[in-house]
C-alpha cells in the first residue's frame, strides 16, 4: 500500500507519524501546492488530507486510490459524492479536540476579561515597582461566577464549554443554529435573548447557510456594554468589519477570535487596526492543537485504516 500524506505541517513536526507506517509506505510532504497534487497522488492508495482539496478531477488522477482520510472533523475539501460513484472510502476524525478547544477558550476569556494583557504590561514597564499601594485597580474585572454564558452551537464542544462554565457557577443557556430540538441539561433561548442578557457569549458552530454572518454589527448591538464575544466555530460566522466597528465604538468589552474568514489573516484585516487593541484577542485557529489532540488524531486516523484495511465501516462518512 502506498500512503500519501498531502499536509503534514498541518499536524505540527513534533507528532509521530510512525504508527502509520506499519500499513504500507508512508509518504509525507509538509505541504502540497495545486500543481503539485496530480504527480504525488496518482499511484496512491490511501491518501490522508487536512485541507488540501481532493475534488472530481484529484479523484480522477489518482488511479489507485481507495481510501481518502481527512485529518479533520470537517470534509468540505472532499468531492465525498464522486468519491462514492468511485467506489473510493472517505472518513474523518471527530471528537479529538474537544478538550483542547475547551481549554482555549477559557484561555482567551480570561485574557479578555481579566485584562492580562495591560496588567503584565504595568508590572514590565515598571509603573508597578514605583506604586505607593501593593495592588493595581486599573482595570475593573468581574467574576464567571453569577454570570450568564450564552452558548451558540451546543454540539459536543459547546456543551463542555457549558459543563465547564457551569462548574465555575455561571448560569449556561444555549441558541441552536441547526433548530434541532434535543433535551439538553441547560436551557435554549432566541438568540436575540441569548445575545441582550449574556455576560460572555461563545460560539461553538459550524459554518453554513444558517450561520454564515449570524453575528452582524446589529446583532452585536443587542449585546451588554461588559460582554465578550468569542469565537471558537468557523471564521465567517462573525462579519469581522461589523466587530471591528462594535468594538471600536465601544458596544462590547471584548473579543476572542480563534478562526477567521480568511486564514492566514489578510493584512487589510480591519480587527489588526482597532486603536485599543486590548479590547481583541485574535489566535491563528490554534484552539485545537494541544500535542494530545494532534496525536489522537493521528492515531484515530491509524485506527480508521486499519478499519478499512479489515473490510470494517469506523467513522466513514456517507452523507448520501
Amino acid at each position: 500500500m502506498k500512503i500519501v500524506f498531502l499536509d503534514a505541517k498541518t499536524v505540527g513536526n513534533d507528532i509521530d507519524l510512525r504508527v502509520l507506517e506499519k500499513f504500507g509506505d508512508l509518504i509525507v510532504y509538509p505541504t502540497t501546492k495545486p500543481e503539485e497534487l496530480s504527480s504525488r497522488i496518482y499511484d496512491a492508495d490511501i491518501i490522508i488530507t487536512n485541507k488540501v482539496v481532493i475534488d472530481k478531477k484529484a479523484i480522477d488522477n489518482a488511479f489507485n486510490l481507495k481510501l481518502i482520510c481527512v485529518a479533520a472533523t470537517g470534509t468540505n475539501n472532499v468531492d465525498i459524492r464522486y468519491a462514492k460513484e468511485k467506489g473510493i472510502a472517505v472518513t474523518n476524525v471527530a471528537g479529538y479536540s474537544t478538550e483542547s478547544v475547551v481549554q482555549h477558550t477559557f484561555g482567551m476569556l480570561f485574557y479578555l476579561l481579566e485584562h492580562l494583557r495591560y496588567y503584565d504590561d504595568y508590572v514590565k514597564s515598571g509603573k508597578y515597582s514605583e506604586s505607593d499601594i501593593f495592588t493595581h485597580l486599573g482595570k475593573p474585572f468581574y467574576q464567571i461566577n453569577g454570570k450568564r454564558w450564552g452558548i451558540i452551537g451546543l454540539g459536543t464542544i459547546g456543551r463542555r464549554v457549558g459543563q465547564v462554565a457551569k462548574t465555575f457557577g455561571a448560569q449556561v443557556v444555549y441558541y441552536s443554529t441547526s433548530g434541532v430540538k434535543r433535551e439538553e441539561e441547560f436551557p435554549e433561548v432566541s438568540l436575540e435573548e441569548l445575545l441582550s442578557t449574556s455576560d460572555i457569549v461563545s460560539i461553538h458552530a459550524p459554518l453554513n447557510e444558517k450561520t454564515k454572518n449570524l453575528i452582524t454589527y446589529e446583532k452585536i448591538k443587542l449585546m451588554k456594554p461588559s460582554a465578550i464575544l468569542l469565537n471558537l466555530g468557523r471564521g465567517g460566522i462573525v462579519n469581522e468589519n461589523d466587530l471591528a466597528t462594535a468594538l471600536e465604538e465601544n458596544i462590547i468589552a471584548g473579543a476572542g477570535l480563534d478562526v477567521l474568514e480568511n486564514e492566514p489573516i489578510n493584512p487589510d484585516n480591519p480587527l489588526l487596526k482597532i486603536k485599543n487593541q486590548e479590547k481583541i484577542l485574535i489566535t491563528p485557529h490554534i484552539a485545537w492543537t494541544s500535542i494530545e489532540a494532534r496525536q489522537k488524531l493521528i492515531n484515530e486516523i491509524s485506527k480508521n485504516i486499519e478499519a478499512f484495511l479489515n473490510g470494517s465501516v469506523r467513522n466513514r462518512v456517507d452523507l448520501f
